[in-house]
């Protein structure tokens, strides 16, 4: 005999709630890890092979051709990388952050934060260091400071302890590789890593997703209301201000 009551008629029932977050696939992030791989692949072939790193000689980041008019050596020098644990490093991070702000960026918009941030990163390098440098760090840490303005700026959906225990760790991250970039002895191009970074905040506080709920209870997703002309003029802002940096030595030099 089952001796247990049943639940009074009139007892509220808990309400159940279920928001749907995008389920995109990161395919930009896995192409752009695919991508950098096999370039890597074909520099290492080629320095093997010839005794000479000429992918980097035709793409890296030298000031004195881009001097010359090889303006493209903005945007190549993120695709290359000096030995295998240089491209792990970054592929690895790019693996990390990239699968989470793709899924709310979308392809088109991540890809545009990803060139971007790696242009301003080469254009301060430019503009502040004298040494060739080559990576895909300073699109890396684009996408590091994008992923702080997306969780500051929807801090009401993530919720406030939340927004600062991640605000807090990409903190950390940033000054921890900052710091170990200045240290003496090292090789890094920190300039890069700052111009990158600051690209990938002014991209991303006017471009990146801003986000409200959708839908009606008990079911709800999350809707995307930015719009695209504010992605578009975000680009503009960035494109323009770091082109006119990059313009300041051919004017001091």
């Amino acid at each position: 005999m089952n001796d247990s009551a049943p639940p009074p008629e009139n007892e509220p029932q808990q309400e159940v709630y279920r928001v749907k977050i995008p389920q995109r696939k990161p395919l930009v992030t896995y192409i752009l890890i695919g991508l950098s791989s096999l370039i890597f692949i074909l520099q290492y072939y080629v320095e093997t092979t010839t005794g000479s790193d000429l992918l980097f000689f035709y793409g890296g980041k030298i000031n004195e051709l881009i001097m010359t008019g090889q303006v493209w050596r903005l945007f190549t020098p993120m695709l290359l990388h000096g030995s295998i644990l240089h491209l792990a490093l970054n592929m690895y991070a790019l693996y990390i952050i990239g699968r989470r702000l793709e899924r709310y960026y979308g392809p088109g918009r991540f890809l545009l934060l990803y060139v971007l941030s790696g242009f301003a990163g080469n254009v301060l390098s430019f503009v502040l260091t004298k040494a060739p440098s080559l990576g895909a760090s300073t699109a890396i840490f684009g996408l590091l400071a994008a992923e702080g303005v997306f969780i500051f700026q929807n801090r009401k959906l993530f919720g406030t302890t939340r927004t600062r225990q991640a605000i807090f760790n990409l903190a950390v991250i940033l000054m921890i590789n900052l710091t170990y970039g200045f240290m003496p002895g090292r090789n890094i191009d920190n300039m890069g890593h700052i111009g990158g970074f600051l690209g990938g905040i002014f991209f991303a506080w006017k471009g990146g997703p801003l986000l409200k709920l959708g839908g009606q209870p008990p079911f709800f997703d999350v809707v995307d209301v930015r719009k695209k002309g504010e992605v578009w003029v975000a680009s503009v802002v960035v494109i323009i201000g770091f082109t006119i940096m990059a313009l300041i030595p051919f004017f001091t030099g």
